[in-house]
């Protein structure tokens, strides 16, 4: 089976993680530090705060955003429930802005017209997050001037998109948003096993989101009230979390970001040769990139209407060993969010994507004999008769 993603380990990364095992922190120590300073430096942004899921750096940037119940969260369907859930989790409630139709990115022209219409009815959101799929980036300048106009914040979701560029600068520098957040599961760019990253240039939103992920607690006497009695001393300020990262896998993630360069670089290689050996097939492929710089996480196709049904597609590809995936169900079609009034219809572009896409295999070590067989499986499912 040629999976659709999988995670590179080198040897120099299982030493990083053996010499943190041999060492004295295994948990959230010095390791963890280090590694949210190569981040940061690699994204550009003043300040990054790991944590030990993307799911829970959304859930922390929210709440440090002052998210809670009553205040109104818009993202796109087209991303994995967790950047709705998120919301959900602070109490908020959701709506959902549909995409464009040629990058799956928030469309900043349904953003526009939903937020006239929201203005109206006194129903603007408190906070947009905009998702990088497949590691393109959102037009943020546009939804930043949006944000300024309409008064939200903004949160990236750029789960896939560590490495990917916007105007010449790093996805997670920030100067669009407010804070950006990263995925660090096996299948995307670089990884810690599981993880997330927040990045920010504001360091009380910084601060927030580091006390949140260790229960509400602060053990900086800048923080306590009056001077601590001893080394010992630590105060609760909030109700937090145990979101923290381990030192193993922050050491992995230390390790694997010295790489992040190559495996852009592989990356775009790889979505190139697909450009060219895919044209001739009855498919759309993925926009051509333009200044913008993707992080080419995954590369999406979607058939078109001559081509065989994208279920039978899909199972023939998986019978033949390309394993193959969908990205994803749009978010407002799942059941949870049917309960609450969502449903088929409600976002057309999204849904008329759904009904097209497969995620073929992208990967840094994906061979070009291996790459060579997608193409030629493909070609043969959709050519067949």
């Amino acid at each position: 089976m040629i999976p659709y993603g999988r995670q590179e380990v080198t040897q120099d990364d299982i030493d990083a993680v053996v010499d943190v095992m041999k060492s004295n922190f295994l948990t959230q120590g010095p390791e963890v530090e280090r590694f949210e300073r190569a981040f940061a430096d690699a994204v550009q942004a003043q300040h990054a705060v790991a944590s030990n899921s993307a799911t829970s750096s959304l859930h922390l940037a929210y709440l440090a955003l002052g998210i809670g119940p009553g205040d109104m969260v818009w993202t796109p369907p087209i991303s994995f429930v967790a950047t709705a859930n998120a919301a959900r989790m602070c109490g908020a409630d959701v709506d959902f802005v549909d995409v464009d139709p040629d990058t799956q990115c928030m469309c900043v022209d349904a953003l526009r017209i939903k937020l006239d219409a929201a203005k109206s009815s006194g129903t603007l959101p408190k906070l947009v997050v905009p998702v990088h799929f497949t590691g393109r980036s959102c037009d943020m300048a546009a939804i930043a001037a949006l944000g300024h106009e309409y008064n939200f914040r903004i949160v990236e979701d750029a789960a896939h998109a560590i490495g990917a560029a916007y105007q010449s600068k790093p996805v997670g520098a920030c100067e669009f948003s407010d804070i950006a957040v990263f995925s660090l599961h096996p299948v995307k760019i670089i990884t810690t096993g599981e993880g997330g990253m927040a990045t920010t240039n504001d360091a009380d939103l910084a601060s927030k989101m580091a006390t949140l992920r260790t229960h509400g607690v602060t053990r900086d006497p800048a923080l306590v009230a009056g001077p601590p009695p001893g080394d010992w001393y630590y105060e609760q300020h909030e109700l937090g979390f145990n979101y923290r990262m381990t030192d193993m896998q922050a050491a992995l993630g230390s390790s694997q970001i010295k790489r992040l360069s190559d495996y852009i670089q592989r990356r775009r290689e790889i979505a190139a040769r697909y450009d060219k050996m895919l044209v001739k097939l009855p498919l759309s492929r993925p926009p051509v990139e333009t200044n913008d710089l993707s992080a080419w996480h995954l590369y999406v196709i979607r058939l078109t209407d001559d081509a065989p049904p994208r279920a039978e597609v899909f199972a023939e590809l998986r019978k033949r060993g390309i394993g193959v995936q969908v990205h994803y169900i749009p978010v407002h079609t799942q059941p949870y969010y049917n309960d609450m009034g969502f449903g088929a219809g409600d976002m057309p572009v999204s849904e008329d994507y759904y009904e097209r896409a497969i995620s073929l295999p992208m990967f840094p070590t994906l061979t070009k004999a291996d790459q060579d067989t997608v193409v030629q499986t493909l070609s043969d499912i959709l050519t067949r008769g």
